[in-house]
Parts: structure tokens; sequence; C-alpha cells
């Protein structure tokens, strides 16, 4: 797939635009969005991305249009695991929901330049060594087992990063918010304020999600423009999703087991893909291992529309099941 510059100048440009938009909105005036807003939000969102895929398959195919759509979705499943995480935060350090639109904006633009650095790196290494797929393979096996034994999480479950417990106890900090603000000068000493603590572990977060996401696009296809695009529409609209969906997170309850299939699935394919490609001395002599098959684009769209269906139908299922049992004063099993 060519992408000239100016592709890349104007797609860059036009989603940069979006977001200075949206930090204009958010900084004017701090809010907790409506319902009517955050719809309109997010169904442009996802219908920018709808039309994006359909452009890259009017000049690029149908390949490649799978391989965007392919890695839209599944980036855009981590990154509702990803909110999942920042509901956490944001309950465990109560922050007002009027300042919440602040702190979820700029987790956003942290994701993006993580994800953005991650990016560049992970075209570089897989450019000039093919094996790393072994690597990106087995670590998201990895990845799905962990992640699928997480099973559901609240607020007692969530450990503050390194770099969050360390600015906590180096830094003084104010008991309370002071608006948006995140230093202070009190007492004739420079003080940080709770909102700080919170970007720090947003940001923290966001880099640990980003060693699970990149790996696992990579899987999906190996052109960088498609996985930049298909992050950033990932990441579009979070922040109203955020406000729309809410109370519905708690209710996926199945959402680590359906995530920990989609990455499993995933990293077999990559190591698959490297089987496929092999060139590891230690390997079948450093030949491609023939029985090793390449799974199609339009199966590994399948499977991640067929995972996360099945997840979301299933979590919605067991929580109305559990809430009629509640009503009825049954206490559900674990």
């Amino acid at each position: 797939m060519h992408v000239s510059l100016l592709v890349w100048i104007v797609s860059l440009g036009l989603s940069g635009a979006l977001l200075v938009v949206d930090v204009a909105v958010v900084g004017r005036r701090p809010h907790v969005p409506s319902t009517g807003e955050s719809l309109r939000h997010l169904a442009l969102y996802i219908g920018l991305a709808v039309l994006f895929g359909l452009g890259v398959w009017g000049v690029s195919g149908a390949q490649y249009a799978g391989e965007f759509y392919a890695g839209w979705l599944t980036e855009y499943s981590l990154s509702v695991d990803n909110l999942f995480i920042f509901l956490l935060i944001m309950t465990k350090f109560a922050v007002p929901r009027a300042y919440q639109q602040t702190a979820l904006l700029v987790g956003i633009i942290l994701a993006l330049v993580f994800r953005g650095i991650f990016i560049g790196l992970g075209a570089a290494v897989i450019a000039n060594f093919g094996w790393v797929f072994y690597l990106f393979g087995l670590f998201l096996v990895w990845t799905a087992v962990k992640v699928a034994r997480e099973g559901e999480a609240d607020e007692e479950d969530y450990t503050p990063p390194l770099l969050l417990r360390i600015v906590q106890k180096r830094l003084p900090a104010t008991d309370d918010y002071r608006g948006v603000r995140l230093t202070l000068v009190e007492g004739g000493r420079r003080l940080v304020t709770p909102m700080l603590i919170v970007l720090v572990a947003l940001g923290a977060t966001d880099l640990l999600f980003a060693f699970d996401s990149i790996p696992a696009i990579f899987g999906l296809t190996r052109e960088p423009y498609l996985v930049l695009m298909a992050n950033l529409f990932a990441l579009m609209g979070l922040r109203q999703l955020y406000f729309l969906i809410g109370g519905l997170l708690t209710r996926l309850v199945y959402l680590n087991i359906g995530l920990g299939v989609l990455l499993g699935f995933i990293g077999v394919k990559l190591v698959l893909h490297a089987m496929h490609e092999n060139e590891v001395p230690f390997i079948n002599g450093g030949q491609p291992v023939g029985w090793a098959p390449e799974v199609p684009i339009w199966l590994s769209l399948s499977a991640i529309v067929g995972i996360l269906g099945v997840t979301t139908l299933a979590s919605l299922a067991a929580s109305r099941r559990d809430a009629r049992r509640e009503a009825k004063g049954v206490v559900p099993s674990v």
C-alpha cells in the first residue's frame, strides 16, 4: 500500500484539527456532556471511521480496508477496557464530574502520543527483524491469559502504578481540587493538586495499554498508516463514550474474557505468520514452515466481530439474570 507524504499530512492535519476542536470545547466550558451531545459526537466519529475504511477500499482495495476495520475494532475494544480503568481512577480519586472531561481529554492525548511512539518503533523493528513476530505473538498469548484471568475489577482492585506512587509520596498536594489547575502556591510553597495525580495515573495506564495494543494491531496489518489511523479513530469519541456508557461498562462482566480470547487469537495468528515466513535458523533449518497457514483478513475480521458480539451479548444476559436474582432476594453466584 503506497501512501504519499501529502496523504500523511492531510490525515494527521484533519485528525489534529478535530482534537483541537475537542480541546477548545472542553477548555472553554468544563461540563458533564448530555446523552444527546455524547451520541452526536460518537456517531460522528464512528461514521468518519466507516467512511475512511470505505475510502481505503475504493483507493487500495478490500484487503487493506478489511485490515483497517479489523485493526479499528480491535483497538476500539482495547480502548473500552482502557476506559474501564479510567473509570476506576476517576472513582478512586473522586474526580468531580465537571472536571472528568478535562482529565479524560488529557488521558486520550497521552494515549495518542504513546501509541504514536510505539507505532514508529514497531514499524522500524518489523521492517528490519521479521522474527519479532514470534515475540509479539508469544507476548500477546501471555497477555491474553493474564487478561482473561483478571475477571471483574472494582475500586478496591485498582493498584496504582509505580510512577503514581512515587509522585504521591514525593510531592506535597492539596486536599481538594482547585478547578482543573495542576499546581498552585499556598503558604509560600508550591503544591500539586489531585488533578495532577489523576493525570499521572491516566498517563501511566496509557503507557501500559500501549504495550498490548500496538503488537495486537501489527498482527492484523503491517501498514503503519493503517495502524496509526485505526488508533486515531479508536480514540476519537472515547471521552463521549465514557459518559454515555459509564454504567454499561460495569455490566460487561465478560469483557476481560472476550479481550483475552481476542488477544490470544491475534497472538496465534502472529506466530503462524512468523512460521509461514520463517527465517530463524533453529526453526525448521531457517526455512518457512510449510504447514503454517496465513490467516486471511476476512477470517480475522469475522473472528473479531464474532468474539466482541458474543462477549457483549453474554455479558448483558448475565447482568440481566443477576438483576432478576437480586430483585428476588437471591445473591448472585461469583
